[in-house]
């Protein structure tokens, strides 16, 4: 998920919230990165003072049960390729990248052309997002929604149930171990499907053993071919990391992936599932352009 650059508009801010554990992880965090986290912890506080977790709780268990996200882009003889198509307006090192930004037109465009699932951007200051974009989506497509989003707090986890969310990220750069089972086992009683990220071999080796915790079936295993230290992305990180992975059904090739030779190049390493979002939103018709990625997969 991450593309961070520099930022005039973080919140400075300290690490007081934070664990012992998540401090001592933040001290090895690229900056960008760690000063997002920084700033997720204040907005989360914040947050909680006009909507109290008794709430949260008794509104996210009033709702319908979530859509399968997991059975959606994890599927036995299925098309070799499923997208899960991403809404975003902004990011921090891309600037603006839609002027004509409407979430409910392009997630039904995906819908049209293709998509899985859609991944859907909820952080407001870097990337243009809103919560309540994931219901309005909800409510225009079948497909099972993702929010992605800086999670920090098990609070931000019943927010995003309550607000219709079919699925959460959690990325394994900004969690400690023990947050990445605790957030897993909540995540798994509320019926919802984990998307946890990796960008780097340490910490594929610090999570893969989390990943099917605590039930098979409710966790997938992203692959961030963007690098956090250079901000490029490069889609050989993937075909590098898969190799070090028994079960490649659930790895999701996340950031990089522009063509539908990308796409084959992805297959020919058995990697099945890809999060696409930036390629698609700068193209005219965000449907069309998954249309054309999709080409190998639907030939």
């Amino acid at each position: 998920m991450i593309d961070a650059g520099t930022n005039s508009g973080f919140v400075a801010v300290s690490c007081d919230a934070m664990s012992a554990p998540l401090h001592r992880l933040a001290e090895i965090m690229p900056n960008a990165l760690q000063k997002i986290i920084e700033r997720k912890f204040v907005e989360v506080q914040e947050r909680k003072q006009h909507s109290s977790l008794e709430l949260l709780q008794e509104k996210a268990r009033s709702m319908p049960r979530p859509r399968n996200f997991f059975r959606a882009v994890v599927r036995d003889n299925a098309e070799p390729t499923r997208v899960i198509a991403e809404i975003k307006k902004k990011s921090p090192s891309a600037g603006l990248i839609r002027n004509d930004f409407d979430p409910v037109d392009i997630a039904q465009r995906y819908h049209q052309a293709g998509a899985s699932a859609i991944s859907c951007l909820t952080d407001q200051v870097d990337f243009g997002g809103q919560l309540d974009f994931i219901e309005l989506i909800r409510a225009a497509v079948p497909l099972p929604v993702l929010r992605k989003d800086f999670i920090v707090d098990s609070w931000q986890i019943w927010e995003s149930r309550a607000a219709g969310a079919d699925a959460i990220l959690l990325i394994a750069e900004c969690l400690t171990e023990q947050d990445i089972v605790d957030f897993q086992i909540l995540a798994v009683e509320l019926g919802m499907t984990v998307l946890l990220e990796v960008h780097d071999v340490e910490s594929l080796y610090r999570v893969q053993n989390h990943v099917g915790f605590p039930h098979a079936g409710y966790s997938l295993l992203g692959i961030n071919n963007r690098n956090l230290k250079t901000m490029t992305t490069d889609l050989a990180h993937t075909f590098r990391m898969v190799d070090l992975i028994d079960d490649r059904r659930v790895v999701v090739s996340e950031s990089g992936i522009r063509t539908a030779h990308d796409i084959q190049r992805l297959q020919q390493h058995e990697v099945g599932i890809v999060l696409v979002g930036e390629h698609l939103l700068r193209q005219p018709d965000p449907g069309q352009a998954l249309r054309e990625l999709r080409a190998p997969a639907i030939m």
